[in-house]
């Protein structure tokens, strides 16, 4: 994108732009420049770090896929050298190494086979609470108003009925303030009713003046600011996790690291390996 520097030029027709009476840029002007060219950086930006993320996400998945079964296995040597140690010792030290190293391989039981099907992730069933209190099964029951909830929700409901409205904008604020109003009253609450009726007592708010067109502009660079923050925590968050510190260290060739590492863990295999076959002698 051509700078401000370079639009203006030189020569003669630097100098005609600078000055005012022969047409020099107004300050919106330049302000829309500096919108366009954040815009254009803040885009790129996001690209850089998209792709950053992808590249952590796909490195993650394939680090998992390819070498899960290796670490795997290294665990599965760890428990069986541990074990055969203590076998070989009798050292109660040991067993305790080995216990660990076995639960280490050993899976989690899901939540629903400890509890046999009583509770989930999200707490007890229904069906386990009624049995642990001796209470029937039934679905909760529905909120009956009160009379004075029922006769405030009349009373919104025909002051506020959008079919009321002269124009699109006024039947768009009663349909959103109907929407307040059912779902006040579908809970049976009373005390917020009586706020919705203060409120519509008040009338709409009274417009504000719309922003300048500066206004907007120095509003849009702000945002921008704003969000360039975010993507810069984003980032820095990628790059400081494990997978992130992992990629940094090959950025031209990460499919070559995922190999690195797989003949490294290999080695480690073979290590184990030779040690357990030592020890079971």
């Amino acid at each position: 994108m051509t700078s401000p520097e370079a639009e203006q030029g030189g020569g003669v027709a630097g100098e005609e732009q600078a000055t005012p009476q022969d047409g020099a840029p107004r300050p919106e002007e330049r302000l829309e420049r500096a919108v366009r060219a954040a815009e254009q950086a803040l885009i790129e930006y996001e690209i850089a770090v998209e792709t950053f993320r992808v590249e952590v996400e796909n490195f993650s998945r394939l680090h998992h896929q390819k070498l899960g079964p290796m670490y795997a296995r290294l665990d599965e040597l760890d428990a069986q050298i541990a074990e055969a140690r203590a076998a070989r010792t009798g050292d109660p030290e040991d067993h305790r190494k080995a216990d660990e190293a076995r639960a280490r391989v050993l899976p989690m039981p899901g939540v629903e086979e400890l509890f046999h099907g009583w509770m989930d992730g999200e707490g007890l069933f229904p069906e386990a609470v009624a049995m642990l209190t001796d209470q029937p099964v039934r679905p909760p029951q529905r909120v009956r108003p009160s009379d004075e909830a029922r006769k405030l929700y009349r009373e919104l409901a025909r002051k506020a009925h959008p079919d009321l409205a002269q124009d699109d904008t006024e039947r768009a604020r009663r349909e959103e303030f109907i929407t307040r109003v059912n779902a006040a009253y579908s809970r049976g609450d009373e005390l917020l009713l009586r706020e919705l009726a203060e409120e519509w007592a008040k009338g709409p708010a009274p417009q504000e003046r719309g922003p300048s067109r500066s206004e907007e502009l120095y509003a849009r660079l702000e945002w921008l600011a704003q969000r360039k923050e975010l993507l810069s925590l984003v980032a820095k968050e990628l790059e400081e996790s494990a997978i992130g510190a992992m990629l940094r260290l090959a950025p031209d060739d990460p499919d070559r690291l995922l190999e690195e590492i797989a003949e490294k863990l290999l080695a480690d295999v073979s290590q184990r390996e030779a040690e357990l076959a030592e020890l079971l002698g």
